[in-house]
């Protein structure tokens, strides 16, 4: 059995656990008396920062829990990210990757937490550059069943796209405005779409006659003579 981690307390009981508290359960259930130990001179502020890395060896703990349990060590014992990582054996990127977790928006984590996406989806949505696009990201996940794979390359097709000019304040969906640059290059004119409380309007410009009769051409699939007659 590997050695527990005991710290005197300075009165009864003698000793604290400070980390291995599930082996000792498992020793007595197995009817052991006495297990390997190990007493370290630990004051408080030690003993709950050992028993925090302990916790952080569980094979259970969700990401989020893994993540909040990072910025504890670091924001409340003031370690950096390198070192936290030395403790729990993991590489400091995955340590960086893990905290990310935290600055998603809030709907993300509530869907990590209930098990609808995994750590790996929520990462790709991370990629994308505001919250609004990592919203629309992740409905699309629910809607079609991304796998992490598709999530990343969803991500990478609409981080090389150009920035629209108007999806900030219309709050258009992501879909729908890709769609909209489509029609833009087909038709070869500007094209909006302007979301409000109730519906919406879809806009072409044209600068002359000429062009508005082009428009309808392409849209409606006639001919002059059929439009104007």
């Amino acid at each position: 059995v590997q050695p527990i981690i005991v710290a005197r307390t300075g009165s009864r009981p003698p000793y604290q656990i400070v980390a291995g508290e599930r082996r000792w359960r498992a020793a007595r259930l197995a009817g052991l008396t006495v297990i390997p130990a190990i007493i370290r001179e630990l004051s408080p502020r030690e003993a709950v920062e050992i028993a925090l890395v302990e916790n952080l060896q569980r094979a259970d703990l969700s990401p989020l829990e893994t993540a909040l349990a990072y910025r504890t060590l670091i924001e409340e014992f003031g370690l950096t990210q390198s070192e936290v990582a030395e403790r729990v054996g993991k590489s400091r990127s995955a340590v960086a990757n893990t905290l990310r977790l935290l600055d998603a928006p809030e709907p993300i984590q509530r869907a990590l937490a209930a098990g609808e996406i995994s750590e790996g989806h929520a990462r790709a949505l991370l990629s994308l550059p505001d919250a609004s696009a990592q919203l629309e990201a992740l409905r699309l996940i629910r809607d079609r069943g991304l796998t992490v794979r598709q999530t990343e390359d969803l991500v990478r097709r609409w981080s090389a796209r150009p920035q629209s000019h108007h999806r900030s304040t219309t709050n258009v969906p992501l879909e729908f405005e890709r769609a909209t640059q489509e029609l833009q290059r087909r038709l070869r004119t500007k094209v909006e779409l302007r979301r409000g409380a109730r519906g919406g309007r879809l806009i072409i410009h044209y600068s002359t006659l000429e062009e508005l009769q082009r428009l309808l051409d392409e849209l409606l699939g006639q001919s002059d003579d059929e439009l104007l007659g």
